[in-house]
């Protein structure tokens, strides 16, 4: 830690998810947890109030998005090689062996940093070989990370090796905010009489922290809760086996904090949102806990909405077609009951989307452009276009033990674009696309254009059926995305206005350097938004998104089909400022 007084940790208002899941990391090292919701809820305090309750001489290791990868991993000590001694320094890994590392806005890591990051917490090991040098040490510890989902998504694969998420709300309660106002300016103006206030319910958390972990091997787990524990997690359609073994430690370390020789039923109900919220297939619903309150060690307000992960809105899963299952993003009234399927993708090529505007996704810069973004590695390059003088000179005395620098030596800065691009896919999924086997191309096209995004690029996808428009995915990783379109159902009205008024929305709030939105839908709009017009509703909707994103690229893939068309699509296409191509079924 920096050195700097840290705030409390009982002393944190309400956010009793949150508090359970770091007391249970604290519990059982093994527990790693990602804090992951709003902006300005406490993420960042209450990870770091963690490190006091740690045991004595465990580290607690920050690692900066910003980080390179000798930082992380380690690299040629330079000091010592200017004096002729050769060395590598140890990185961030090797530091928070036996502690916790934690990863602010973890979902902002470069890609190379994330690779690394798991290959190591999976193993517990670290392997450095670069320089000319050759080293392994151990890398054990705790991952912990906290997020923002508006910046984006977590990788999958990630995400997975956190056993525990805590979904992060800030609170709505007038008095409990209040009371989070007053402590805050208190510590603020006195930050060592605050902590001297709350020293005593500090040391207490320790002590019941300490007998906690001293007690943890010794919890009698019964035999007849292994099989609720699989079948609860096979009920909820979870594959990863991270997830049986994540429940059982978490009830396990919630037994030894409530001071119980034995796991009982109780304890695995209330870990199971924290373990499988994170990693339930689209449209299945979370498990929620019961309504005892967590236990907790401050005199903090009570925050009841903190008892449970925020369910994230359901889709109909494809076992359930024929109920109209989500939620509305406006008052209007839901639809008459229509008969809904979910349609498997066909085999279909991309769509060919032609360079307008800010361009495609995945589309590399062309030679000539300067590189920007982040300097993520260096590569030998005998003529670097960006020299790295850090890299060449660790070169040379590796090879030499000298500074002189030769052809060989030279290495060049790759850097990988900020946030990289966004891929949006607006999906038609009314009942007009049910007909021909229509959905099947839609959804075969939809993936394939996702498999054409690079490593940085991102993905979202939102669909519109019934009497509204819905974000099933939000930007990230393109794998939540293709989950999202397997499990879409189709049918209902074509609620177009709405759909284009919820992309301009969540388009307006990113942060990404380019995008490209690609709307599939034959333009049979039929619910209305302002007016009594739906199709001149969507006109203006489209028109309204065009003025609000001038460099967006728009395309517009045309899904309608049969002797008797509307051609609204291509009126569509002129509204939106985008080109027009017809979806190609085979």
């Amino acid at each position: 830690m920096n050195g700097l007084p840290l705030y409390p940790f009982a002393a944190l208002v309400g956010q009793e998810t949150l508090r359970l899941a770091l007391l249970l990391s604290a519990t059982d090292p093994l527990l790693g947890v990602l804090l992951r919701g709003d902006k300005g809820a406490a993420k960042s305090t209450a990870a770091r109030a963690l490190a006091e309750l740690l045991p004595p001489g465990a580290p607690f290791v920050n690692l900066p998005v910003g980080a390179s990868e000798d930082r992380l991993l380690g690299g040629l000590d330079l000091e010592k090689a200017l004096k002729g001694e050769s060395a590598l320094k140890p990185g961030l890994l090797a530091q928070a062996h036996g502690g916790v590392l934690y990863a602010d806005e973890v979902n902002l890591l470069p890609a190379h940093l994330i690779d690394a990051l798991l290959d190591v917490a999976a193993s517990g090991v670290n392997v450095l070989e670069r320089d000319g040098f050759s080293e392994m040490h151990p890398a054990r510890f705790v991952l912990l990370g906290s997020m923002n989902p508006e910046e984006g998504a977590l990788r999958p694969q990630l995400l997975d090796r956190f056993a525990l998420v805590a979904e992060v709300h800030a609170p709505l309660d007038t008095p409990e905010r209040r009371e989070i106002l007053a402590r805050r300016l208190a510590f603020d103006l006195d930050p060592h009489g605050f902590r001297a206030g709350w020293e005593g319910e500090q040391e207490a958390l320790r002590s019941r922290l300490e007998h906690a972990r001293a007690a943890l091997g010794s919890v009698h787990l019964p035999p007849e809760l292994l099989s609720e524990v699989a079948e609860a997690v096979c009920r909820h359609g979870v594959t990863s086996l991270r997830a049986d073994l994540a429940v059982v430690r978490a009830a396990r370390a919630h037994a030894t904090l409530q001071g119980q020789s034995a796991v009982t039923r109780h304890d695995v109900e209330t870990v199971l949102p924290l373990v499988l919220a994170h990693r339930l297939p689209p449209g299945m619903s979370p498990p929620q806990a019961p309504q005892q309150q967590s236990p907790q060690q401050s005199q903090s307000p009570p925050n009841p909405s903190a008892q449970q992960p925020e369910a994230p809105p359901p889709s109909p899963p494809s076992e359930a077609p024929g109920k109209e299952q989500h939620p509305r993003p406006d008052d209007s009234p839901s639809p008459d009951p229509v008969q809904e399927q979910v349609f498997a993708a066909s085999p279909v090529q991309a769509p060919v989307l032609s360079v307008a505007g800010a361009g495609q996704p995945g589309r590399a810069p062309a030679p000539s452009a300067p590189e920007r973004g982040r300097a993520v590695r260096s590569v030998p390059d005998l003529q670097p276009r960006e020299l790295d003088v850090r890299a060449s000179l660790q070169s040379a005395l590796a090879r030499s033990g000298t500074a002189i620098l030769t052809g060989g030596d030279l290495h060049r800065r790759v850097r990988e674009p900020v946030g990289g691009r966004l891929l949006t896919l607006l999906i038609d999924a009314s009942g007009s696309h049910a007909q021909q086997g229509r959905m099947r191309a839609v959804k075969g096209a939809a993936l394939a254009l996702l498999g054409t995004l690079s490593h940085s690029d991102r993905s979202a996808v939102i669909a519109f059926r019934g009497a509204g428009a819905e974000l099933l995915c939000p930007p990230g990783e393109s794998a939540a995305a293709r989950r999202a379109l397997e499990y879409l159902p189709t049918g209902g009205r074509t609620p177009l206005a709405h759909a284009l008024n919820l992309a301009a929305e969540l388009l307006a709030g990113t942060d990404f350097t380019g995008g490209t939105l690609v709307l599939f839908t034959d333009g049979r709009a039929n619910v209305p938004t302002t007016s009594d017009d739906p199709w001149q509703d969507a006109l203006n909707a489209a028109r309204t998104l065009r003025r609000a994103l001038p460099t967006l690229d728009i395309q517009l893939i045309d899904t309608e089909t049969g002797p008797q068309r509307l051609g609204r699509t291509r009126l569509l296409a002129d509204a939106l400022g985008a080109t027009c191509t017809p979806l190609e079924t085979s």
